[in-house]
C-alpha cells in the first residue's frame, strides 16, 4: 500500500530525479514507481513530466530514418547549406509538432557547437522555447546570450527575453537583455533609446556574434506575429499585400529576400537583419510545409549555413 505523504514532499527536485531514475533507466512501471516511492501514480506521471519539461531528463535519438538523411543531403547540396538536418514529422501535422520535433533538434545541435567564450544571439517563437529543455546544461561563464529583440509589455505567449535568458540559465551564462518593448512608438524614440540609453553597446555586441539562432513565420492572415498582436493588423495586411513571404523577427521580406517596410517597421526594437546576417554562423529552425516559402525567403536574405527543420518543410523546400 501506497505510504501517506505530502504533494510539496513528494514533488521535490530528489523526488522528482528518484522517479526519473526508477522509470527511465530501471524500466519501472509508472504503477511501480508509485508504490516504490509511496505517492500516487498521478503524482508520478505529474513529475515525469516535469522533469522533461524542465530538461532534468533528455530522451536523444542516436540515428535519423534514412528519408530524413537523404533529404539533408538533398537541402546541402541544392541549397548550399554547410549543414541540414531533418527531423521526422509529427503524425498529425500540426505546427506544435513541427515547434517541438525542431526545437528538439536544435538544442541538441547547440548543444555541441556552444561553446566557452562565444556570443550566441537567440531570436524568439515556439521552435525556439522548444530547444531550451533539450540543452545540455552546463558552465559557460565567459559564453554571452544575447536577446536579439526587445520584449513583451503583457506577460503572454512565449516572451522574447524570456527565451534568451532561460537559455542563459541553462548554458550557466551571461544574459544582455533589450530592455525595451519590442515596439515603440515612434522612430525617434528607437533612435534616442539606442543612441543615448545605451542600447548602442548591446547593437555593437551583436555585430560580434559567433552564432545566431533564429526562426520565421509565414505571412498568412493567422500567421505568428499576427496572432500575437505584436504588429498592427494593418501593417500585416499591408505586408502580405506588398507581397511578403515571411516575417524575421517581426520584419517582413519578400520571396527574393528583400525588405517589405511597413508603418512599424522603423519602430521595432531588434538587432538589424544586416547585422544578424554577419554573424559567423546563422542557425535557422523552422518546421512544417506550410512555412517553406518562408524559409526559402529567410534562406536567401541571411545566407543561413545551418538549417533545421522537418520532413514535410524539408520535401516542400525542394519543390519550389
Amino acid at each position: 500500500m501506497a505510504k501517506p505523504t505530502s504533494n510539496r514532499i513528494s514533488e521535490s527536485a530528489s523526488n522528482r530525479s528518484r522517479a526519473a531514475w526508477l522509470y527511465f533507466m530501471h524500466g519501472l512501471t509508472q504503477r511501480e514507481v508509485a508504490e516504490h516511492l509511496g505517492i500516487s501514480r498521478s503524482t508520478v506521471i505529474r513529475m515525469l513530466e516535469e522533469v522533461r519539461a524542465r530538461g532534468e531528463v533528455q530522451i536523444i535519438v542516436a540515428t535519423s530514418p534514412q528519408g530524413c538523411i537523404d533529404l539533408e543531403a538533398e537541402l546541402e547540396l541544392r541549397l548550399g547549406l554547410k549543414r541540414a538536418i531533418v527531423v521526422p514529422s509529427g503524425a498529425r501535422g500540426t505546427a506544435e509538432e513541427a515547434a517541438n520535433g525542431v526545437g528538439a533538434a536544435l538544442g541538441t545541435y547547440l548543444s555541441g557547437q556552444i561553446v566557452d567564450g562565444m556570443v550566441v544571439g537567440i531570436g524568439w517563437g515556439r521552435t525556439l522555447n522548444a530547444m531550451i529543455p533539450n540543452l545540455s546544461a552546463s558552465i559557460l561563464p565567459n559564453t554571452t546570450i544575447l536577446s536579439l529583440l526587445g520584449g513583451l509589455t503583457s506577460n503572454r505567449g512565449v516572451n522574447m527575453v524570456d527565451v534568451s535568458r532561460r537559455v542563459a540559465d541553462r548554458l550557466g551564462s551571461n544574459c544582455l537583455l533589450m530592455p525595451a518593448p519590442l515596439v515603440v512608438n515612434s522612430a525617434e524614440t528607437k533612435r534616442a533609446l539606442i543612441e543615448e540609453c545605451g542600447l548602442d553597446k548591446l547593437f555593437a555586441v551583436a555585430r560580434s556574434m559567433d552564432i545566431a539562432v533564429i526562426s520565421c513565420g509565414e505571412t498568412i492572415i493567422g500567421g505568428t506575429s499576427f496572432t500575437e498582436d505584436l504588429i498592427p493588423a494593418n501593417d500585416y495586411k499591408t505586408a502580405i499585400n506588398k507581397g511578403a513571404a515571411a516575417d524575421v523577427m517581426c520584419h517582413f521580406i519578400d520571396a527574393d529576400g528583400h525588405d517589405v517596410d511597413v508603418s512599424s517597421s522603423a519602430r521595432i526594437m531588434s538587432i538589424p537583419l544586416d547585422d544578424i546576417a554577419h554573424a559567423d554562423e546563422i542557425v535557422l529552425a523552422c518546421g512544417g510545409s506550410h512555412r517553406a516559402k518562408a524559409i526559402q525567403a529567410t534562406l536567401r536574405r541571411l545566407k543561413c549555413q545551418t538549417l533545421l527543420t522537418d520532413e514535410a518543410a524539408a520535401r516542400a523546400l525542394l519543390e519550389l
